[in-house]
């Protein structure tokens, strides 16, 4: 289903998986769990789930399902269809109106719904082998890390412990490595014979993770949280005051990076990102009465938070290499469309993954008052959610009766269907681009994005 089917809203796209719904509050399958943050996942019955029986799988989904025999082959069946027919995914810019029709969630519960997504990324993309993107970026990343805390060097002892802190080549430098393999596809888009990293696209990939670091340090503070891939955060060792600071510094350390560029259009897409940062945290602490309209909230806040950096990433270092929009264009919206996904499926992670796995606690979301996809997708199963929704889940047993609504409803299917759509749309666009491995490798990351458990 192509923008053009779509008429550029988001109301056509949730009502495609909106229709896909059972249309009872009894699940197709069960993932049952005794509580917010226990990694132990079991069957009704007491006995040990069954996953990846008759070749059907779940992104984020990795243990605890029960499925009966003929309820799989059946969800096989509709989720083939569903990948035959759907190649396209969904064009929802967030700057476009996303209208909503007061019939559109009474509708989405009549109909019925495919449980279970093939992984069918092979179905958008008909190359046999797609490139391993991390082995691909790999050359240009190996130095990422200690080029960042050269722009960070201080003379204070505990400014640079603080801003070093997360630079310790840990992380999984999924922006960079974006951006990196985007630059490369485009030099090859358009100029066939140079493919080699331009030193301004680099620092394009090394402002990225600064940014995007300094959002999760000024994040930790907002959130009052204590863990941080998988260790202490900087606002639990050394404060609230001088973690607000190490990431206010490490943003002005990005800043003084961009101006070197020396590109005023490259300066005003990544300005953007930090504009976005804030509406979408200020978003975040928001919410809306109005049922329909929460989606399109929860998407707009979803964009800012997090696609945003990726998208206009993407269009700064294509900026650097072609001067026709429509190519910085694909590149945005290639960004644009992974970003949102990748959000979607933390926000499945949060109910399906254990707080070891994953470096920081489960049910954060909900604890901190968040209604994500999951939650907003199982309200429509389970009324009773409305009412926390509106009040942040701070009534006594909110949260786990929350999380047992989730779980007993069909919330995460759905949100990983539409996380599934989104990819599929960032595969349609990069494929515009001229044939390369790095082309290739960027539609693998798609997969990866959608069959990532952490």
């Amino acid at each position: 289903m192509c923008a053009a089917q779509h008429g550029g809203s988001v109301e056509a796209l949730l009502e495609d998986v909106g229709h896909r719904r059972p249309p009872r509050r009894d699940p197709v399958f069960h993932v049952v769990s005794p509580g917010p943050g226990s990694c132990r996942r079991r069957d009704p019955a007491g006995g040990k789930g069954v996953v990846g029986s008759w070749g059907v799988r779940e992104p984020g989904l990795r243990a605890g399902i029960t499925l009966s025999k003929d309820s799989v082959a059946a969800a096989a069946r509709r989720s083939w269809d569903a990948a035959e027919t759907f190649r396209s995914g969904p064009v929802c810019p967030s700057t476009h109106p996303m209208n909503f029709s007061p019939t559109f969630l009474r509708r989405r519960a009549r109909q019925p719904s495919p449980a279970l997504q093939l992984c069918c990324c092979k179905h958008v993309h008909s190359d046999a082998k797609l490139k391993d993107p991390f082995s691909l970026a790999q050359k240009d990343l190996t130095h990422l890390y200690d080029d960042i805390k050269k722009e960070l060097c201080v003379s204070g002892s505990e400014l640079r412990s603080l801003c070093d802190y997360y630079f310790d080549g840990k992380g999984k430098a999924f922006r960079p490595m974006i951006v990196v393999l985007m630059a490369r596809a485009l030099n090859i888009h358009s100029n066939s014979e140079s493919s080699g990293l331009l030193p301004g696209q680099r620092s394009v990939a090394m402002i990225s993770e600064m940014i995007h670091t300094a959002s999760l340090v000024h994040d930790d503070v907002i959130d009052g949280s204590d863990q941080r891939r998988g260790k202490s955060t900087i606002n639990d060792m050394w404060g609230e005051r001088k973690a607000i600071l190490a990431g206010d510094f490490i943003l002005s350390a990005a800043s003084m990076a961009l101006a070197r560029i020396g590109n005023t259009a490259v300066v005003s897409v990544l300005s953007q990102v930090i504009e976005d940062l804030v509406r979408g945290e200020f978003m975040q602490m928001g919410s809306k009465e109005n049922e329909n309209e929460r989606f399109k909230h929860y998407l707009d806040k979803t964009f800012k938070k997090t696609a945003s950096l990726i998208a206009n990433s993407c269009r700064a270092v294509s900026i650097l290499v072609n001067s026709d929009p429509e190519v910085h264009e694909i590149a945005f919206q290639y960004g644009k469309n992974v970003g949102i996904a990748f959000q979607l499926v933390d926000d499945v992670l949060d109910f399906t993954a254990c707080a070891a796995h994953l470096g920081k606690p489960s049910a954060a979301d909900l604890k901190l008052g968040l209604a994500t996809g999951p939650v907003l997708f199982a309200c429509q199963q389970f009324p009773e959610l409305h009412s926390m929704i509106m009040r942040r889940f701070t009534s006594q047993g909110d949260v786990e009766q929350a999380w047992k609504y989730v779980l007993q409803s069909d919330g995460v299917q759905q949100t990983s269907y539409l996380a599934r759509r989104y990819c599929e749309e960032a595969v349609r666009q990069v494929s515009r681009l001229r044939p390369s491995p790095e082309r290739d490798a960027l539609i693998r990351l798609t997969e990866m994005v959608l069959t990532r458990d952490k």
